[in-house]
């Protein structure tokens, strides 16, 4: 092996981590892919709120019926609701990709967006 040999392997080395690096920031801190909770509501656009941001929503409808969104350690969940069968209150914690909780006497679905994906599908479960 020669002298320039050996420069080559580094300088090859050097721009592979630094390519790396790069890459890591970048998927990091671009927050266009990060996951978050669309909520619509009669298939309008409420808001949209980060799952890695630890957050309660109370939100509020015309006839004073509401949904409480609560998000905590990267899941979501409707804590509290004034419809009277509570079946989005008993749902389960959502996180995955495409995962969502309805609210029918409200109008309310909460979905999650860019959000990992699921190992195990409907045909394998």
């Amino acid at each position: 092996m020669k002298k320039n040999d050996l420069k080559l392997i580094v300088t090859v080395l050097a721009v592979a981590v630094v390519f790396w690096l790069g890459m890591s920031l970048y998927q990091k801190y671009n927050t266009a892919n990060q996951a978050y909770v669309l909520v619509t509501i009669d298939g309008v656009e409420y808001g949209k709120y980060p799952l890695n941001k630890d957050t309660t929503e109370r939100i509020e409808f015309e006839d004073g019926s509401y949904n409480v969104l609560e998000i905590k350690d990267g899941e979501a969940q409707i804590s509290e609701a004034s419809c009277p069968d509570q079946i989005c209150v008993n749902h389960m914690h959502i996180h995955y990709s495409k995962e969502m909780i309805v609210c029918l006497p409200n109008g309310l679905i909460a979905e999650i967006v860019n959000g990992e994906e699921r190992d195990i599908d409907g045909s394998t479960h």
